[in-house]
């Protein structure tokens, strides 16, 4: 392909296509990983803090490790490190299979699947897909994306239920290991890397968009809001199971609510995504805070139900993932292209440091008052703050998105 030419409408699809289904199959596993939760902690004898602390981990580290991946992947391609990012995902599953105790499972399900996890999420799929697509076609390219992203994941809800029942949660997730290893090829349509510094910005360095952005009001108050992202859905995703069953719905009542969120979410990553073309990016993020706050409220007022867990579940995965590609487009806007997978990254890091302690926090509170009850109080007052922060941002471009002095080369 020339240099300067844009995708053809076959491999637009398949740029898309590609990834969305990384994206899917590394966000649904570990979607599915309050699903795991039961089985481990019950085979080797261990209380739930030390899953919860293995996931905690797991956050954090893939929030660390964002901001290098993106500068990575601004400054060498995005598929090296996708290709990478999926050797780690499927190395770090079966050594959490191996596991013989918390340190081992700590350092697989938590730190090697955690760097994993940044190199294969939407933080870098999108930061790919803004590259290669031209303006006019990156809501289309990232909401069909994120949509595939989310029919991953909800087909991989049943998928690793019938594993766990039929196989063991060893051998789950060492065909979850294979299954991404098995991806790897979709990793070369996502390869595109900007070759030319934005018009008006000639050789900027990195750490000088950085400076830029960290002086800014508007994206420290992004951070905060991410961060509040962060620790409703990793709280939800890792202990909503475990809440269901206390009070006396079944396991197959709790994966159904996970593959609700899932069903949902590709709904709402879709219809996210393309709002972000047609109304304010910042109210939009402040309407759907204060949404996911009403709905903790009502759910949390009304008897535990299978019929109020799933209306939950449909609400709350429509509002799953939107957050990302509204997040990484006013990143886009605010700071341009040039570094926009470094400076997502660097707000990621807010929303990872938010998903540790959503996940940490549960365990430590559950097992020292058995009750989630004060955790769900936390998720929805970083809601409201979350809500009031992304209306207070500054959304003023700093640099133009895009310019003439912009082409794609393929490595």
């Amino acid at each position: 392909m020339n240099a300067n030419a844009s995708p053809t409408a076959a491999s637009r699809w398949a740029i898309v296509i590609s990834g969305g289904v990384l994206m899917g199959l590394s966000l649904g596993i570990r979607h599915t990983q309050g699903l795991f939760m039961q089985p481990v902690t019950s085979s080797h004898g261990w209380p739930l803090e030390t899953f919860g602390l293995a996931l905690a981990v797991q956050n954090l580290v893939w929030g660390l490790a964002q901001p290098v991946t993106g500068l990575v992947a601004d400054r060498y391609g995005s598929g090296r490190v996708l290709c990478l990012g999926i050797l780690a995902y499927g190395l770090g599953l079966y050594l959490m299979a191996q596991a013989g105790g918390p340190a081992g499972f700590i350092a697989s399900h938590g730190v090697l699947i955690g760097i994993a996890l940044s190199g294969t999420a939407f933080g870098t799929v999108y930061g790919a897909l803004s590259r290669i697509f031209e303006p006019r076609r990156r809501g289309w390219a990232l909401a069909v994306a994120g949509a595939i992203g989310g029919l991953g994941q909800f087909c991989l809800v049943p998928f690793v239920q019938h594993l766990l029942a039929g196989a063991g949660w060893q051998n789950a997730a060492t065909v979850l290991g294979l299954l991404v290893l098995a991806s790897l090829p979709l990793a070369l349509p996502l390869r595109a890397r900007v070759l030319e510094k934005q018009a008006g910005l000639p050789g900027r360095p990195p750490g000088a968009s950085v400076r830029d952005a960290l002086r800014r009001r508007g994206f420290w108050l992004l951070n905060l809001g991410f961060f509040a992202c962060g620790f409703q859905l990793a709280f939800i995703a890792a202990y909503l199971p475990a809440y269901l069953l206390q009070h006396g719905l079944g396991l197959e009542q709790a994966g159904t609510a996970l593959a609700l969120i899932a069903l949902a979410n590709i709904f709402g990553t879709y219809a996210c995504s393309r709002s972000a073309g047609l109304w304010r990016i910042k109210h939009l993020l402040a309407g759907l805070y204060a949404v996911r706050v009403a709905a903790m409220l009502l759910f949390l007022s009304m008897p535990v139900t299978a019929a109020s867990a799933y209306a939950f579940a449909l609400v709350m995965g429509f509002l799953w993932l939107g957050t990302a590609p509204m997040t990484n487009e006013l990143v886009l806007r605010m700071f341009g292209l040039r570094y926009v997978a470094t400076l997502f990254g660097i707000v990621f890091l807010g929303h990872q440091v938010g998903g540790f302690f959503g996940v940490w926090l549960g365990a430590w509170v559950y097992d020292r008052t058995h009750s989630y009850e004060w955790l769900w109080i936390g998720a929805i007052a970083i809601g409201c703050v979350a809500a009031a922060a992304h209306w207070l941002i500054d959304d003023t471009p700093l640099a133009a998105s895009d310019g003439p002095g912009l082409r794609l080369v393929r490595p």
